[in-house]
């Protein structure tokens, strides 16, 4: 094997690429970047870049030197347009195809939109740097802002933009924040502090659409009840979906993300995928998942760079087992999950309470514990992904609360 192909130049392409090094694979190393950047840290977009508390410079994950010491051949500012599996070649959309004996897939996501979306002024998505940066311009003391999306990006620009004196509105339209990651009841508790400091959330409303007021500019979001949210600034935060376009004729398996196995193999040899474009086999839970969170991102571009080169050496490659662990930042609040729910768990607080604004929730399936939410408790909520992927039962982690209340 010669040269490795990594499309996608955030974490976890990046994480593929130090692996391989790590691992003494010396020969060609081409990063494929759509952005034309270093690869830089999302987490903060919404929080510390977006308050203005940290510059863009702080966001970047490795130091010019240390990236150097890699020997990468970067392709940055050229997006990936196409992949000839048969061939082994990707083509980008500078007209460039380059070969390759080695593919890593690690395109992340793109924001979804709203139907017919308007190019307004005052209207964002928030996915890049230049995203945040240009959010964050708009965010100043008193104007009002609605959040489109009550996800852990939503609301982490709605604490964001109170922060900054905003008026914020959040709009969702399920019964509950948060509900996708953390279940109805989790979410409202863990969303608590948005109404302490002043943040309107409301449930259960349909979204028709955004209100133009000067001619490009927005004015506010139309309701399917008619009415209208007035708005000088709106975040359309309703989710993320897997950057596949590019894959669509390259006759791999696409079903919400590129389809591995446990090994992180997409189906054909020496093509493998990471972090928010990855679908695979998840031991610890026997299901198939797709986890769109900083840790497996790093993770996942580890094992499968590992993995790659294992069968490239005749060894036998390892399947990537892993317990899901996210953090979200709000307000005075760190909401911390470990484990996967899929919703219909039992669910019991067994540290604090939402009254104090801080507790630690179990989530239990058939007998089992499969999950647990942390809500400014992460020193008593960490030792539950430990447990969670020794495939502990409900009464063992019980106890470990336990230990926790009596001290």
């Amino acid at each position: 094997m010669n040269t490795v192909v990594i499309v996608g130049s955030s974490l976890a392409g990046l994480r593929a690429a130090e692996t391989l090094r790590q691992e003494k694979f010396d020969g060609r190393i081409v990063m494929v970047g759509a952005e034309d950047r270093a690869p830089y840290d999302r987490p903060p977009l919404s929080k510390k870049v977006l308050s203005g508390e940290w510059d863009a410079d702080r966001v970047v994950l490795r130091k010019a030197d240390d990236l150097a010491a890699l020997n990468l051949d970067w392709r940055r500012g050229s997006a990936a347009v196409g992949a000839n599996i048969s061939e082994r070649t990707v083509t980008l959309a500078s007209g460039e195809t380059i070969a390759f004996d080695g593919l890593i897939i690690a395109t992340g996501g793109s924001v979804k939109r709203l139907p017919n979306q308007p190019t307004w002024r005052g209207v964002h998505t928030l996915r890049t740097l230049d995203d945040s940066l240009a959010l964050r311009g708009e965010l100043t003391d008193g104007r009002r802002v609605v959040v489109i999306g009550a996800g852990f990006i939503g609301l982490e620009v709605a604490a964001t933009a109170r922060g900054r004196g905003c008026e914020v509105t959040v709009l969702e339209g399920l019964e509950a924040p948060m509900i996708r990651g953390l279940g109805a009841e989790m979410g409202r508790y863990a969303a608590l502090v948005h109404e302490d400091n002043g943040v309107v959330l409301r449930f259960g409303v349909r979204v028709s659409g955004l209100v133009e007021g000067e001619p490009g500019v927005v004015a506010g979001v139309a309701l399917e009840s008619g009415e209208v949210v007035p708005a000088d600034v709106v975040l359309v935060g309703i989710g993320v979906a897997p950057s596949t376009e590019w894959l669509a004729n390259s006759a791999l398996t696409i079903r919400d993300g590129v389809v591995c196995d446990r090994t992180l193999n997409a189906g054909v040899p020496g093509v493998y995928a990471a972090g928010d474009v990855c679908r695979w086999h998840n031991g610890l839970y026997d299901r198939e998942m797709r986890v769109e969170h900083w840790t497996t991102a790093s993770e996942q571009g580890a094992a499968a760079a590992r993995n790659l080169l294992a069968v490239a050496r005749g060894e036998e490659p390892k399947p990537f087992v892993d317990v899901p662990f996210f953090w979200s930042d709000q307000f005075t609040a760190r909401i911390q999950f470990v484990g996967r729910a899929e919703g219909g768990e039992k669910v019991s607080i067994v540290v604090g309470s939402p009254e104090e604004r801080q507790f630690v929730a179990l989530y239990e399936s058939d007998g089992r514990l499969v999950a647990a939410l942390g809500v400014s408790r992460p020193r008593q909520l960490m030792p539950f992904r430990k447990l969670i992927g020794e495939r502990a039962t409900i009464e063992q982690a019980l106890e470990l609360a336990r230990s926790f209340v009596a001290t």
